[in-house]
């Protein structure tokens, strides 16, 4: 365990969400971008880190702070179906979705439900291991932030009326210093929350940066700046220079509290990163109806009558159908569904768990123990490929595999005993946890390129950008470290966001939790 006065350099973790590396490196060329610029001279940058599947920021946000992927930390998509409450949770697809879905019910499950019931428990985040071994932690607002320390609400500007309507009074639990704008903050600090207004919350991020500084009450800051993501889905991903140049500034004011880069970097390390990508789209898919001429589709508002067949949640660029007839009945709903998602241009690839005969899997054949026989497929082009855990090839990842079937599906290249996915970075193991995951749905699917689903408000993003995909283009990301511990560029073929928790960890001398068989938890060792 870590000393509980950390004597080491101070870690912050910057996470500027959608910032694609191609756009990066436009607005260091440009100067819109000088500290940015700064950080790639001097430390080491990794132009392909990958994100989760869905590539969305729920999701992105639980692998990066608990280094699991969704099957290890339960968070599935932006839009899910609870089996157990018969509900869809949603967290914020847009500001119509919420209304669809209730307001109150909505703010329930993005502020406090995601940490505190949906999060799994066996899982353990950053801000969790570094508060038992005393290090100090802290964090600007970040959907994933549960912590040792409880904070009672603070309600403050915009939110105030709304959490009031809705008796939210909620204490949570979290970081040593958290901010998450008008609803929680462990101390009153001189700066405006803007929670409920993006655009302006890289400069929420920046003041209350300044006011840890000036107290100096952190080791390890996770510094949230998400306005690029906005941007970008505002206008899209080619038009996000000057985003990137607002989260330079934001950052730079963090710098510039601390003295200056050069005394800033002398007493600090730093590991910027994305979430996810952003891809251009044009279309708008609307999943619910399409299938919904066929199936009888649950609904937020569901009324007395004909038992519902299916739940269908959109999750930007991709989707989830959750078959909700049971017995011989599931089955054939499970394919009559594939068929309809086949005829349909928008949808780039289907995916399901099916047993060893190749039949589709009932959640609850998983929890009988059947995982042994279990096997993931992937459809494309009316093409399938079928694959699980064994000692065929091995990926990027020195993760073990065995397949068969068209590995065209995912565009799959075998060269010995190794494979690799480059129009779908990792996707043999995103796609295993994605749909192992326990809330996952029974057919998941990736969109093509320049569509996205209409969600539950009938809201999309389409003539700006979006993300959600298996493909390379909402996936590839930035990985870049500056004094980090332990850090080598070159020790990983392939980084994915989850290896984001252990070089945190790693920086402050930690050993990764173990599961009750000894097996790390975390999906990266330093």
């Amino acid at each position: 365990m870590a000393a509980r006065n950390w004597s080491g350099r101070k870690l912050v973790l910057v996470m500027v969400d959608a910032l694609r590396v191609d756009m990066l490196e436009q607005a260091v060329a440009s100067g819109a971008a000088p500290n940015f610029e700064e950080l790639i001279h001097r430390g080491s940058l990794v132009r392909d880190c990958v994100s989760t599947f869905p590539s969305v920021t729920p999701v992105a946000s639980s692998e990066m702070t608990t280094g699991l992927r969704p099957d290890g930390h339960g968070i599935s998509a932006v839009n899910w179906f609870h089996r157990v409450e018969g509900r869809y949770v949603e967290y914020g697809s847009s500001f119509e979705a919420t209304r669809a879905l209730g307001l109150i019910r909505t703010l329930y499950d993005i502020v406090y439900d995601m940490n505190m019931a949906h999060l799994s428990a066996e899982a353990q985040t950053v801000f969790e291991v570094l508060g038992d071994a005393g290090v100090r932690t802290a964090c600007t607002p970040f959907l994933i932030y549960r912590g040792r320390r409880r904070h009672e609400i603070g309600l403050e500007g915009l939110m105030r009326r709304v959490a009031l309507a809705a008796s939210f009074r909620h204490a949570v639990w979290g970081p040593d210093e958290l901010f998450y704008g008008e609803l929680y903050s462990s101390r009153r600090v001189a700066c405006k929350p803007t929670l409920a207004r993006p655009g302006t919350r890289d400069a929420y991020s920046a003041c209350v940066a300044r006011e840890l500084v000036r107290e100096d009450l952190y080791d390890f800051l996770l510094f949230s700046l998400p306005d690029n993501d906005h941007h970008s889905h505002a206008f899209g991903p080619a038009a996000t220079e000057d985003s990137i140049a607002l989260a330079d500034a934001a950052f730079g004011e963090l710098v510039q509290a601390n003295g200056g880069m050069d005394e800033f970097l002398s007493s600090h390390a730093v590991i910027l990163l994305a979430d996810h990508a952003q891809t251009a789209v044009e279309r708008e898919l609307n999943l619910i109806e399409a299938l919904g001429s066929n199936w009888r589709v649950f609904t937020p508002a569901e009324e007395p009558g004909a038992e519902p067949e299916i739940a269908v949640s959109p999750s930007a660029r991709a989707g989830s159908v959750y078959v909700l007839a049971k017995g011989e009945r599931f089955a054939a709903v499970h394919a009559g569904v594939r068929e309809d998602l086949a005829e349909l241009d928008d949808v780039d690839l289907q995916a399901w768990l099916a047993d060893d005969k190749g039949r589709p899997l009932e959640r609850t054949a998983l929890r009988d123990g059947s995982r042994d026989r279990v096997q993931a497929v992937v459809e494309r082009a009316g093409a399938q490929l079928r694959f699980r855990p064994g000692d065929a090839v091995r990926d990027l990842r020195d993760a073990g595999w065995e397949f068969h079937g068209d590995r065209r599906v995912l565009d799959a290249r075998v060269e010995g005993l190794e494979v690799v996915t480059p129009d779908y970075p990792d996707a043999f193991g995103r796609l295993w946890a994605a749909l192992n995951a326990p809330q996952a749905g029974d057919v998941l699917i990736s969109l093509a390129e320049g569509s996205e689903c209409v969600d539950w408000g009938g809201a999309s993003h389409a003539g700006g950008g979006s993300h959600g995909a298996l493909a390379a283009g909402d996936s590839l990301g930035p990985l870049l470290a500056v004094g980090v511990e332990g850090f080598d560029p070159d020790a990983r073929r392939q980084w994915t966001i989850a290896d984001a928790a252990g070089l945190v960890l790693g920086h402050f001398g930690l050993a990764m939790p173990k599961d009750e068989e000894g097996t790390s938890v975390l999906a990266a060792a330093p």
